[in-house]
């Protein structure tokens, strides 16, 4: 087994492109574009997206957008499905590091 541990939480992969947070439809607009854009600029990567508790990805995202149109369990998989895998691999190291060493087990 390989575990994947993550730094912060699984929000932080979202930030691999803040368009598709569009499809939190009923919490989308330019202004939430705008800020999201803001956010993923301050930081090297979406990994490093995390000062602390009151900081983490979720919590960005929660008070970015209206209260009740965001849910981790409904647009989180949305969300990341949408960016796809490559783009997230791309914009992502630690993540991109993991996915390669389990694609070289599943060779051996």
């Amino acid at each position: 087994m390989l575990p994947y541990v993550q730094m912060h939480e699984f929000e932080a992969l979202l930030f691999s492109d803040v368009e598709q947070f569009r499809e939190v439809l009923d919490g989308w607009s330019t202004d939430v574009r705008q800020t999201l854009l803001d956010i993923r600029k301050r930081f090297e990567t979406p990994e490093d997206i995390n000062n602390n508790r009151e900081t983490a990805p979720s919590k960005r995202i929660l008070k970015t957008l209206a209260p009740g149109t965001y849910s981790k369990t409904v647009h989180g998989p949305l969300i990341a499905e949408a960016i796809g895998l490559a783009t997230i691999r791309q914009q992502c190291p630690r993540f991109d590091t993991w996915m390669n060493r389990l694609e070289t087990w599943a060779t051996l």
